[in-house]
């Protein structure tokens, strides 16, 4: 029989957005097995929050010169990138910029906002050369996970002089593993896992490894109880899983008990939570791509069962 871990421990460091993590008494080779699938997961699968739109007066495009401004547009777009932040909500947020005279102008420059938490303030954004000169940047970010490209966030709305770039949601920018031997029964090859986590200070790393462990327990879970017949009751009509449980504002979508392509297709249109769902108008949600009329009938049907509406 595969033995389980024996502990779990972290070790203290000297940076808060660094943390190391011990598991002891793995399975022989099962150090590299869990490390590797815990990684891939900690870079591609934690929200974070990343730049999507950028604005910057006097530039219709990324290749535009500003007067005064010693970096070109290119290189302040390639800066705003890099910028990292909190957000405290699940709309998206503006920050807004306005900066005049000889000066250098860092993240620390953007006006507050109360839903975001800017976490590299000093970060170098553009260097103005002339008293005379004035800078007005507005960037928008946005939650999400992965990486999304300038080509998948275009659409017919987009208006003239926004520059779209692409997007690294991640909040986790590094991960490394190592596996190494240790004694336990009587043996010198079960393993001691090293996972050590770095984040842009948005999400702890403690936090981060939970978070990376929860999505891969609720994975492996749902598919030993599909193979198992331990599936939960499915309304024949509908397919929807009935449920009695009161649901919240805040609930995400993926946890809401609705069939996976309606979920699929809510997430998809940026709708990722109950209270944001509530928000939305029927007519509108009727025309989202991909909802066709069966699933927006599901819909209709869990909400009532909730006591719910859309507008």
């Amino acid at each position: 029989m595969i033995s389980l871990p024996i502990e779990i421990k972290q070790k203290p460091t000297t940076n808060k957005n660094i943390g190391v993590f011990e598991i002891e008494g793995l399975h022989p080779n099962y150090g590299i097995t869990i490390g590797n699938t815990l990684r891939r997961v900690l870079l591609s699968s934690i929200e974070g929050s990343s730049v999507t739109a950028i604005k910057i007066k006097g530039a219709a495009h990324e290749f535009s010169e500003l007067p005064g401004v010693l970096e070109s547009v290119l290189d302040i777009v390639l800066n705003l990138k890099m910028l990292r932040a909190k957000i405290f909500t699940e709309e998206a947020q503006i920050l807004n910029l306005t900066v005049k005279g000889e000066k250098e102008i860092s993240a620390a420059n953007f006006d507050k906002n109360p839903n975001v938490e800017i976490q590299n303030k000093d970060l170098h954004i553009a260097t103005l050369t002339d008293k005379k000169a004035e800078l007005e940047i507005e960037v928008t970010i946005e939650k999400g996970t992965g990486y999304r490209t300038l080509e998948e966030a275009k659409n017919d709305k987009t208006p003239i002089g926004t520059i779209l770039v692409d997007s690294a949601f991640s909040p986790v920018t590094r991960v490394k593993i190592d596996s190494e031997d240790m004694r336990l029964k009587g043996r010198v090859d079960y393993n001691r896992l090293i996972v050590e986590i770095e984040t842009d200070g948005s999400i702890t790393p403690k936090d981060a490894f939970e978070e990376a462990t929860n999505i891969l327990a609720q994975h492996f879970a749902w598919i030993s109880d599909e193979l198992s017949g331990k599936d939960k009751p499915k309304d024949i009509e509908t397919g929807i899983v009935g449920s009695a449980i009161e649901f919240d504002a805040e609930t995400k979508i993926e946890d809401l008990p609705l069939p996976k392509r309606v979920v699929k297709c809510l997430t998809e249109n940026n709708v990722k939570t109950l209270g944001k769902l509530l928000k939305q108008k029927a007519t509108s949600v009727e025309c989202f791509n991909g909802l066709g009329d069966k699933s927006f009938n599901e819909l209709k049907e869990f909400l009532e069962k909730q006591g719910l509406t859309l507008k």
